[in-house]
């Protein structure tokens, strides 16, 4: 996917993060993380447990805030926006798929899906369509009605991929998103990826372990002991 320069989705400069601020214990997770992310873009940020990635995952996705430094998304300065605007920023901006599923227990697969679409303020009618339209596409139209228990790894994954789509966000957020499955589902879930960068023009930022898996995208990022050690396109 082509991207163009003058397109950056988001932009993160001297991002540091801390927990137990001002104790004897103070502990900096993240050391001054400078990113850009254009849209379009395919962006794999890779390391071992332990490295920082989930916590700037967090921070991208607006699920934390930094200690230090300056975030915008989509050209809105993240850092001191009140938390109503943050909730519907993530609403409408964002889409998350996370390698636990996170999908609500007792609740079918379509309503799994139509739910952000319910926070987002659209119809009944719309949000049932476009929630059917979106299990189709990633294959799970015959499983719509199943509860999460009574579907696979790779199903509930589907169903995230899917939910994570529902108010067509301009950046999709996936952290270790095959981490709990076997390598064939992971390949299959990986293809869903590929087609939603390649066909619709999702920016998509993975967050992995697993260097095999950040092969697949067009940029590495990676990310020892809470700073970025290399950022290279991939051919």
């Amino acid at each position: 996917m082509l991207t163009n320069e003058n397109e950056l989705l988001l932009s993160a400069r001297g991002i540091r993060k801390s927990y137990y601020i001002g104790s004897p214990n103070e502990l900096e997770i993240l050391h001054g993380i400078d990113l850009d992310v254009y849209k379009g873009e395919f962006v794999s940020v890779v390391g071992q447990s332990g490295s920082g990635k989930s916590t700037l995952m967090n921070i991208l996705g607006i699920l934390d805030r930094q200690t230090a430094g300056e975030y915008t998304l989509d050209g809105i300065d993240i850092s001191n926006a009140p938390a109503k605007q943050l909730a519907r920023l993530r609403n409408k901006h964002i889409g998350f798929v996370f390698q636990t599923y996170n999908l609500i227990a007792r609740t079918d697969a379509l309503s799994n899906v139509e739910m952000p679409m319910l926070y987002g303020g659209l119809g009944a009618k719309e949000r049932r369509e476009r929630a059917v339209e979106l299990l189709k596409m990633v294959g799970m139209e015959e499983r719509m009605h199943h509860n999460p228990d009574e579907l696979s790894g790779g199903q509930k994954q589907r169903v995230a991929i899917a939910r994570a789509m529902a108010n067509d966000p301009d950046l999709i957020l996936a952290d270790e998103p095959t981490g709990a499955l076997d390598s064939a589902t992971g390949h299959l879930v990986m293809d869903i990826f590929h087609e939603l960068h390649e066909k619709q023009g999702k920016t998509i930022v993975l967050i992995t372990h697993s260097n095999e898996l950040a092969a697949e995208t067009s940029r590495i990022v990676t990310i020892s002991d809470g700073a970025i050690i290399s950022d290279t396109a991939n051919a």
